[in-house]
């Protein structure tokens, strides 16, 4: 036994720091672990959105009640088209080149009698950060004749977020679009407009992504240096990727355009390709969406693309959706 007085040797001195060491390690990596969970993966909700401003037959999520929607609507349609009083829609399946290089789009030309019926929707009707699901369920859901992927607004806490007329957020930092409710988008700096302005102006939603593509029948620059998030984990957007975008021919005319990628069938688009095909369809001012693996375009209860290039969606945290009445 060790007396009281006798001094304590080097290697017992190494053996006693051990379990502190070891403990210091797992509370640090505990922490850095939890940390990012809660950014990145616990779902924070902070607004139970109660009304949506969703059609009549918005609370069912069933096909029978949009296609009770056509018929009320007095819709013609078929799995490519739909037309009614108020909205008539066209997609059309684009290939380009060959091989490696082939790629695989989809371009749904929108023209709206009201602005409204160009609405937003919530994953799990909540607006948060890491709320998700899949754009066909949320669609679904909706109530929605066409839907395509949002911007992901809560993948990241920041950025101006209005929808259906609601401000959510209003962290400026960004290039932005919004909707008006003259059927009208706008592309603009969230740091020079503010939410105010923009509500007074008649805003219905605003979409924080980017970059601006068109802007007033031009394309905006050079896309190399873009950085649209810091996030841990973020990749780079610059080369070929699946996309999502929205642009506006003129007031109440709009294309959505979803992009395939990282498969066989599809490569994807660069970001200058995807501004040269929304400048080639007519687009006065144009913007790109939350890309990847959450590229989807949802139509009458099908999705239309391949997400991910394996038919598989990604969930988002939002989407962009076109359906009848209010």
């Amino acid at each position: 036994m060790m007396r009281a007085d006798e001094p304590v040797s080097p290697s017992t001195r190494k053996k006693r720091r051990w379990p502190i060491i070891v403990m210091v390690i797992v509370l640090v990596l505990g922490t850095v672990l939890y940390s990012l969970a809660n950014r990145y993966l616990i779902p924070h909700v902070e607004v139970a959105v109660v009304d949506r401003s969703l059609s009549t037959a918005a609370a069912s999520s069933s096909s029978e009640d949009t296609a009770q929607l056509a018929v009320e609507a007095n819709a013609v349609s078929d799995d490519w088209s739909y037309s009614s009083e108020d909205i008539d829609i066209q997609i059309e399946q684009v290939v380009t080149g060959s091989g490696s290089d082939q790629i695989t789009y989809y371009v749904a030309d929108v023209v709206l009698q009201n602005a409204a019926d160009l609405k937003s929707a919530l994953a799990n009707n909540s607006f948060g950060t890491n709320i998700t699901d899949k754009t066909s369920n949320i669609a679904a859901d909706a109530g929605a004749i066409l839907a395509i992927n949002g911007d992901y607004y809560g993948f990241r806490d920041d950025g101006v977020i209005i929808r259906n007329g609601t401000l959510y957020r209003d962290e400026p930092v960004r290039d932005a679009a919004a909707l008006m409710s003259d059927g009208t988008m706008q592309t603009y700096d969230e740091t020079a407009v503010s939410s105010s302005e923009l509500l007074e102006s008649g805003v219905l939603h605003t979409l924080s992504f980017g970059p601006i593509l068109i802007q007033n029948g031009e394309i905006v620059g050079d896309f190399g240096s873009v950085s649209i998030d810091k996030n841990f984990g973020n990749r780079s957007i610059q080369d070929a990727n699946p996309r999502t975008a929205i642009g506006m021919i003129s007031a109440n005319h709009y294309v959505f355009v979803v992009v395939d990628g990282r498969s066989d069938e599809s490569r994807g688009m660069t970001l200058d390709e995807l501004a040269a095909v929304m400048q080639n369809l007519g687009a006065t001012e144009a913007y790109n969406l939350d890309g990847g693996g959450s590229s989807t375009m949802y139509f009458r209860g099908r999705v239309v693309n391949n997400p991910q290039g394996e038919n598989k969606e990604r969930g988002v945290s939002d989407i962009l959706y076109v359906g009848e009445g209010e």
